[in-house]
């Protein structure tokens, strides 16, 4: 039977273009599931890249505010919507509180911050058999226990022309023959997480000697670190960082010949668009949120420090990153733009 699903989304880019595999499987079993999905301002844009989704609710409170009244109001909101079933993907207590208010009578969720009493379907996370946050998110919209079917299916974005024709002409550029290297090199965890500035800039100037454009992306955080990449060439270099929406990012990033990233949710959006990238890992481990592509490349250091999971170094070397180095990262992409 198909039924009406409120999916309450995470707060991180990435871990919302991970949740595309939850929404697909949902469609597999049954294609007139209706999905719409509660999503924060920052991963709003995200959704409209998604097919499977019905409608994309905004959630008016930042990541992390409680604001009980307007959780309260918009569970109220919600009732009239009728829906079947609540997905709950933040572990959060407050993330199970809108869909409790609504009084939507099936809620899935794992069994975090004492909010069983909030759930009507319980889970128990298994990181032994799920390891993966995509896998985790799965398990949520199949019955308890069940197996996850193999192979699944990875995120990927429709590609909207006009959307992208639009951006390039608000941004006053031109589709152009040049392959295309995107670098996105802040990382909103934390300094551990960012291969050395330099090293992008290294990056960045072999390739626009070898007649490449380079686009930088970040948020208006990262600007200070795009700038000295840029001030480094002589030529062939946008510098998006805080310029663009996310939407805009995601128009800019589809005509990328290829990525290199951190470890950041830039590098699922490029996965999730098909786009060969190198994802640099340091303090964090790809056995938890990988980049879900065939196109993608992992690289990193087997130090008896990592993973960490730290915001900076505290060992203060910065080893796990700085040991990756630029030719590495050169060698990897040499074949990007030649088919």
């Amino acid at each position: 039977m198909a039924r009406k699903i409120l999916v309450i989304g995470p707060s991180w880019v990435g871990d919302m273009v991970m949740a595309q595999t939850l929404f697909k499987l949902l469609k597999q079993q049954n294609p007139l599931h209706q999905i719409d999905v509660l999503a924060s301002d920052w991963t709003f844009s995200i959704l409209s890249r998604m097919p499977e989704i019905n409608q994309a609710i905004p959630l008016p409170m930042a990541h992390g505010e409680l604001h009980l009244k307007a959780r309260f109001h918009l569970g109220c909101t919600l009732r009239t919507a009728q829906y079947d079933q609540a997905i709950i993907l933040p572990n959060s207590f407050k993330s199970a509180l809108i869909p409790w208010f609504a009084k939507i009578p099936w809620r899935t969720g794992y069994q975090r911050e004492g909010r069983r009493v909030l759930l009507t379907d319980p889970r128990v996370l298994n990181k032994q058999s799920h390891p993966l946050l995509i896998e985790q998110y799965m398990a949520l919209g199949l019955p308890k226990n069940s197996i996850l079917p193999q192979p699944y299916a990875y995120p990927a974005f429709s590609i909207q022309q006009e959307s992208r024709q639009l951006t390039l002409d608000r941004l006053h550029l031109h589709a152009t023959q040049a392959p295309i290297l995107a670098l996105s090199p802040g990382a909103a965890f934390g300094s551990a997480k960012r291969w050395p500035t330099e090293y992008f800039a290294e990056v960045a100037q072999a390739k626009v000697k070898e007649g490449w454009q380079v686009w930088l992306f970040g948020s208006k955080h990262d600007d200070a670190i795009t700038q000295v990449i840029q001030q480094g060439l002589t030529g062939g270099c946008h510098n998006f960082a805080g310029k663009v929406t996310l939407a805009e990012t995601i128009d800019l990033l589809s005509y990328a010949t290829g990525l290199v990233t951190n470890d950041s949710g830039l590098m699922h959006v490029a996965a999730a668009l098909q786009r060969p990238l190198v994802a640099l890992y340091g303090p964090t481990s790809p056995k938890f949120t990988p980049p879900l592509s065939t196109s993608a490349r992992v690289l990193k250091q087997n130090l008896p420090c990592q993973p960490c999971f730290e915001r900076e170094c505290p060992l203060g070397h910065h080893q796990c990153m700085r040991e990756l180095r630029p030719q590495q990262i050169l060698s990897l992409i040499a074949g990007w733009g030649t088919h």
